[in-house]
């Protein structure tokens, strides 16, 4: 049996409310309210079907999606990066969506196993009432500093994609004393959604997290908080769809992916959530205050390389001292 969670804002981790048809694709998604409620009216609208809803932290759910492989219940999984859904690679099947035209080639995935659905960029957000007379962070250097311990939130690499993301990148960006030393400074969250929080509410003097993140509460009007894009430059990463072995909701289930690469919910997505889109015909600055991203300066990893190293790099990042968790 399949379930559904159609009540807006009744959204929370593997929470199932009401049962649906077998055709009624159901979403497994690490993205918040605002923006799964976006994608469940588009869906609703464009391809006339209702959409269930199971959300969690994407290594829990994808790990959910590799338990049930003999018996699929969940058709479309959205969205995390290729460093970490690359990783579950026999658990999804292609899809070549027609809105994929609107992406450029790079960021395509071979053979379109996946689709981004947008694009991430990690930033540090700064709550400036907590620098204690400190100047603002510019780089990622400058959290090499002891004066930062205990003052930087990181979520848990294992079970976040933009943890690892993040780890990752800095592992590739800094030389090795300096990537341990930030590392002996940094506090790990249990989820990505709990670093800005703790920002915001003055726990945290810096949280590492992507943009679409920290801006809701940049936007939401504290003047206190900054997004800084530090200087040495920062990572990307394309955020993925994939298309469920064996879905049980088979064309609708490809709707809902159609769907998601849609301008019309890519800008909804922008303007409701701040996820910087995949498509190339929308400018972002058009519609919220975040910069074009060919104005910012970006570090270039290897994302192949980051998902099958994916398994050694989280045992060495275990061994490595921190400053809580």
């Amino acid at each position: 049996m399949k379930f559904n969670s159609l009540i807006p804002g009744a959204l929370a981790l593997g929470l199932t409310v009401t049962p649906v048809l077998a055709s009624e694709p159901v979403l497994y998604t690490s993205n918040p309210v605002p923006a799964v409620e976006a994608v469940q009216a588009a869906v609703h609208e464009s391809a006339g079907t209702d959409l269930g809803v199971i959300t969690g932290g994407s290594g829990v759910l994808l790990r959910r999606i590799e338990a049930e492989a003999d018996a699929p219940q969940g058709d479309v999984f959205w969205s995390t990066s290729i460093n970490t859904v690359g990783a579950f690679k026999s658990n999804f099947e292609a899809y070549s969506s027609p809105e994929l035209a609107a992406v450029k080639e790079s960021l395509r995935y071979p053979d379109d196993l996946f689709q981004p659905a947008n694009i991430h960029v990690v930033t540090m957000l700064v709550n400036s009432y907590l620098l204690d007379g400190a100047e603002m962070p510019g780089s990622w250097a400058d959290l090499a500093d002891p004066a930062w311990k205990g003052r930087v939130m990181i979520p848990d690499p294992a079970n976040s994609s933009t943890g690892y993301t993040i780890a990752w990148g800095l592992s590739k960006l800094l030389d090795q004393e300096t990537f341990e030393a930030v590392v002996s400074n940094l506090v790990i969250s249990g989820s990505s959604s709990a670093v800005p929080r703790g920002v915001a509410m003055g726990e945290y003097a810096v949280g590492l997290t992507f943009e679409t993140n920290g801006y809701a509460y940049v936007d939401g009007g504290q003047e206190e908080l900054q997004l800084v894009y530090p200087a040495e430059g920062t990572f990307i990463t394309a955020d993925y769809s994939g298309l469920v072995q064996n879905a049980p909701a088979g064309e609708n289930a490809k709707k809902v992916i159609d769907t998601l690469m849609s301008k019309e919910t890519q800008t909804e997505l922008l303007m409701v959530a701040f996820r910087r889109p995949s498509r190339t015909d929308i400018k972002v600055s058009d519609y919220v205050g975040l910069p074009e991203l060919g104005d910012i300066k970006i570090f270039d990893v290897d994302e192949g390389e980051a998902a099958t190293s994916r398994e050694d790099f989280l045992a060495k990042w275990a061994t490595l001292p921190k400053a809580g968790s």
